[in-house]
């Protein structure tokens, strides 16, 4: 989902516009950037009980909530470059991508938020169950960079999941570098540290579920992709 006017975005210089509002040169400036993308690739939220041992030195059973995905990168990050008339054109380029995964599951009806986390007890019985021949990085032994046409399997994880979640989300951070800022001029003053008031939104993947069961015995099966009215998945900026 990689679009041209991504690799172009037009901001005034804040910082020198408040030293000198006359300076017409600061405003609008065009900043570009190479805009590269993984390719991603999903199975539903499942759940799978585990036995986690606890501060107390005793072992828990806890009811895991994970998601199976990989991630290609199949190359073809758009860089611009001059053109003989001054303006750019896009060349296509190969080159490895770092991936730095982050995923944030959203229960919706609660407004609760839930990082995933690195739970190395569950990886075991998970890839019994998915595939014994198989290795799945989790998020901290995911980051790496990618060579180009290479995949990589990983599993993001949860614990303590509200049980009243029916509907949920999940965003995605890492599969684009994309992004966008804004600037509140009302917080840029003459000395001001630079980047004062400057807020960044990366490009997200929000992944979509619903889970039409109830709260006593929460099932996987239960699981949808999507969400009945909404979108299935969208790209978001936060």
């Amino acid at each position: 989902m990689r679009r041209v006017d991504e690799t172009v975005s037009r901001h005034d210089m804040v910082e020198l516009l408040a030293v000198d509002p006359k300076l017409d040169w600061a405003k609008a400036i065009a900043f570009r950037r190479e805009i590269w993308a993984l390719e991603f690739k999903f199975k539903p939220m499942r759940m799978i009980y585990v036995d986690l041992p606890q501060p107390s030195g005793f072992m828990q059973r806890k009811q895991i909530w994970y998601l199976v995905y990989t991630v290609t990168n199949a190359g073809k990050t758009m860089r611009p470059v001059p053109a003989a008339d001054g303006a750019y054109q896009i060349e296509s380029v190969d080159k490895p991508i770092h991936f730095v995964p982050g995923f944030l599951l959203q229960s919706i009806q609660q407004d609760k938020w839930y990082p995933d986390r690195v739970i190395p007890a569950a990886i075991g019985p998970i890839r019994m169950r998915e595939d014994p021949n198989r290795t799945f990085a989790n998020t901290v032994e995911m980051v790496r960079d990618i060579q180009v046409g290479e995949t990589v399997w990983g599993v993001a994880t949860w614990e303590d999941i509200d049980p009243r979640t029916d509907r949920f989300s999940v965003y995605v951070n890492g599969l684009t570098n994309a992004y966008r800022w804004t600037d509140d001029t009302a917080k840029v003053k003459p000395g001001a540290p630079l980047g004062s008031g400057r807020r960044l939104l990366r490009k997200t993947l929000k992944l979509n579920f619903w889970r039409p069961g109830d709260e006593f015995d929460p099932k996987e099966k239960d699981i949808r992709v999507g969400i009945p009215g909404e979108l299935d998945y969208d790209w978001v900026y936060r």
